[in-house]
């Protein structure tokens, strides 16, 4: 028998810190190796216990939950899975800010209203998932060295890229942080706008493209159904909302409630295939970290079809599934870590008027 996950259990509350630690040791596979409601106290726990897995609060005496994922992320890096409040527009913020400071995945705190057995089933096997996950130290934008040009990373032959009439990202577990890493490294007048489905919990993504717009110089919303497609020359990100897929049809955006495609609404390859279908050479198609293989497909109709496609690559990538699906099936004309992802976007605005 495999030995038992250990968990760090870091709550404020102690009614909700006393429930997640009944939900875990529950499981025979769980142990709760220690628990605590502050947030020097997390750190210095995390660091001698070792766990394989950390609950994590946002709202934290003496560091908050933030502070403490970008620590625990830089020195001894550890799943994180956050449990938060969804309905606190503040705390939201703050769960994006740990979630882009490399946390693994987020989960509503429980409420009398939720069904005890559902949100503990949840909790269970979201600790399970990202305990076999082999994290990366600190993914952050600012703790990267300076971005160096286009041409010293790409090549003399890759150093300037045709340009696109419009660019779409896909990504998922640990898309924040590399999503906020891409769109940083690029000016408020980037010409080419951007389509972007990121996987978040429905609950959690209500004030994700706000946050986002919050951390770049671009403008970030979130798409309106029906609305045109963006002219190319239009700065700024679209995004999908919560729940609903992403897709280009007849040069407009739509939302819709179709079937999940492995398990994900919105999802990568509805996006990725959209495009393929309305732009085909004109795009750029860039498929970054994440769990399952969701993009994959989608990714693999853009390159059939002339569009450029991109894969993260696995030293960079928090979880190198979707990318890894790409690869593997011939989708992702190149194959780049996270630094190299913004100097290849600005390759392509040669020749640009902005």
């Amino acid at each position: 028998m495999s030995r038992p996950i250990r968990v760090l259990v870091v709550e404020d509350s102690p009614t909700v810190r006393a429930r997640i630690v009944e939900v875990l040791r529950v499981d025979p596979q769980m142990f709760v190796v220690g628990e605590c409601g502050d947030g020097k106290e997390a750190i210095e726990q995390c660091r001698l216990l070792r766990p394989d897995v950390v609950t994590l609060d946002m709202m934290l005496p003496t560091l908050s939950g933030v502070a403490v994922t970008e620590h625990i992320m830089a020195y001894f890096p550890t799943p994180i899975v956050i449990v938060s409040s969804s309905t606190n527009r503040g705390e939201l913020h703050k769960t994006y800010d740990a979630l882009a400071a490399g946390a693994l995945a987020v989960l509503d705190k429980p409420s009398a209203n939720d069904d005890g057995e559902a949100w503990a089933s949840e909790l269970v096997s979201t600790v399970r998932i990202v305990s076999r996950l082999k994290v990366i130290t600190h993914p952050r934008a600012k703790l990267f060295p300076a971005v160096p040009a286009a041409a010293s990373l790409l090549g003399p032959a890759a150093a300037v890229g045709a340009s696109r009439d419009l660019i779409a990202i896909g990504a998922s577990t640990g898309g924040p942080a590399a999503v906020e890493t891409i769109l940083s490294a690029l000016p408020a007048s980037f010409p080419i706008p951007i389509l972007l489905v990121i996987h978040i919990a429905k609950d959690f993504g209500t004030a994700f493209a706000d946050w986002l717009g919050g951390q770049v110089r671009l403008p970030v919303r979130e798409a309106v159904d029906g609305e045109p497609l963006p002219r190319p020359g239009t700065p700024g990100v679209i995004m999908a909302p919560p729940d609903l897929h992403l897709v280009v049809r007849d040069r407009r955006l739509r939302l819709t409630k179709d079937a999940p495609v492995f398990s994900c609404r919105p999802s990568v390859d509805m996006l990725f295939g959209s495009v393929a279908a309305e732009l085909a050479r004109g795009a750029l198609g860039m498929l970054l970290t994440g769990m399952g293989k969701d993009g994959a497909e989608g990714l693999l109709a853009l390159r059939t079809r002339g569009a450029l496609t991109v894969a993260q690559d696995e030293a960079t990538s928090v979880i190198f599934g979707m990318p890894r699906e790409a690869i593997l099936i011939g989708a992702a004309e190149h194959v780049l870590p996270l630094e190299q992802m913004a100097p290849l976007l600005l390759s392509h605005v040669h020749g640009r008027h902005h």
